[in-house]
């Protein structure tokens, strides 16, 4: 998987005065450059939060990192009469070639915390089972 395809693009309002300090931050050197600044903000402060994350994604019973449902997964799922949830904290994935007859049939449930790539029929299938 390309590295563009490891993250996510997202959007934040910021005040001017904050963006100042990270500009001045940046201009002095500590860091290359405001998405720098930010990338390393968020980690810190997940750092600060493993724990309750780790307590979380236990409980939760949700598979941390990526998953990926193709074709033939699902259709083994189908062929024993079972179903499966997909409850990722990261990037979960349905292959190009599954229908949204195939995902109704197989999947249950979805929650996703992070990015949910499927072909556009498939996600609006399985909205009604989505949190």
């Amino acid at each position: 998987m390309a590295e563009t395809d490891k993250s996510e693009k997202i959007t934040i309002n910021i005040g001017l005065v904050d963006l100042g300090h990270i500009d001045l931050l940046v201009d002095e050197g500590f860091y290359a450059n405001r998405t720098d600044f930010i990338r390393t903000a968020i980690r810190r402060q997940l750092e600060t939060r493993a724990a309750a994350v780790d307590d979380t994604v236990a409980r939760r019973t949700l598979t941390l990192g990526a998953q990926h449902l193709s074709r033939q997964d699902l259709e083994h799922l189908r062929n024993a009469g079972r179903t499966v949830q997909l409850r990722v904290l990261g990037l979960a994935t349905i292959a190009d070639d599954v229908t949204p007859e195939l995902a109704l049939a197989t999947i249950s449930a979805v929650e996703v915390l992070g990015a949910f790539r499927a072909p556009r029929a498939v996600k609006a299938a399985l909205a009604p089972r989505t949190a």
